[in-house]
């Protein structure tokens, strides 16, 4: 495994790589979610890269880039015992040179949900994903359930400026109690911690009620909203239910969705999502 810093190393190590080339962009300090990715292009590419690199452009002015959770030995430890041929490991100045002034900006489906509740947080995400793109040249590129914005997000990116790369979403994955797996868990303490799980277990209720036949967009919000105001710890930011290509939200019948939702627990803002479709 050939661990990388700056551009001319990334494009001396890329030339070596046998072709297709996957690519999983993380932000570090990774767990089982992030390793199903890279698992998940082992399988379909010769060559897996991970990129690491925590973007300073997409935390807003009051966010937690200062203290965003940070282990690279431990990181290279468990991308060592995978198939991954490359990491590369920029640094801001490499990423983000002086003088830099060029972003990337997906306009209507960045407005609502997180886009709303973080702005620009959607426009420093699409501009470190074009830099990773347009550095490893790859084929494909695997990204996360969980952050299912994000997700539709760079697909339409990638059709919009051409990108001749796959976009493949890999499942949420999960602790055993459902809570979904990411970095900003470690903020929790024990008592937030099972606090959290709140959030699956309002999107379950959701989706059963889905499966016994209810259809109706606010409905399903509401029953997510009930079971989250019930936990005391749980301060709820917003839930969706939205056609699951614009975003956009869903009123009355629906047979396809992505419900979402974020919650603050103490100070750890979470998100989570299912989609809902009918047989």
């Amino acid at each position: 495994m050939n661990v990388v810093t700056s551009l001319a190393e990334l494009r001396a190590a890329r030339a070596l790589l046998e072709e297709p080339v996957g690519i999983v962009p993380t932000m570090g300090f990774l767990h089982p979610g992030h390793l199903s990715l890279v698992r998940r292009a082992g399988i379909e590419c010769a060559s897996v890269v991970v990129s690491i690199f925590v973007n300073p452009i997409q935390f807003g002015p009051n966010e937690d880039l200062a203290t965003y959770p940070r282990d690279l030995p431990q990181d290279l430890a468990m991308l060592g015992d995978e198939h991954v041929a490359l990491v590369w490991t920029p640094t801001s100045d490499v990423m983000y040179p002086p003088g830099f002034q060029t972003w990337v900006t997906v306009e209507a489906l960045t407005e609502r949900l997180e886009g709303a509740e973080r702005p620009g947080h959607f426009r420093g995400v699409t501009t470190v994903v074009t830099k990773l793109f347009t550095g490893v040249q790859p084929q494909r590129a695997y990204f996360g359930q969980k952050d299912a914005q994000q997700a539709t997000v760079i697909r339409q990116m990638t059709r919009d400026l051409n990108f001749p790369i796959d976009i493949v979403i890999c499942p949420t994955v999960r602790e055993p109690d459902g809570l979904a797996m990411s970095s900003r868990n470690a903020y929790l303490d024990p008592v937030e911690r099972r606090s959290a799980t709140v959030l699956f277990r309002a999107l379950e209720r959701a989706q059963a009620a889905f499966t016994q036949g209810e259809r109706d967009a606010e409905t399903l919000r509401n029953v997510v909203s009930a079971v989250i105001t019930q936990e005391p710890l749980a301060d709820l930011q917003y839930v969706s239910c939205a056609d699951c290509d614009t975003l956009l939200e869903l009123h009355g019948h629906t047979d396809r969705a992505l419900l979402s939702v974020a919650v603050r627990v103490g100070r750890v803002r979470l998100i989570d999502n299912v989609i809902l479709t009918a047989n």
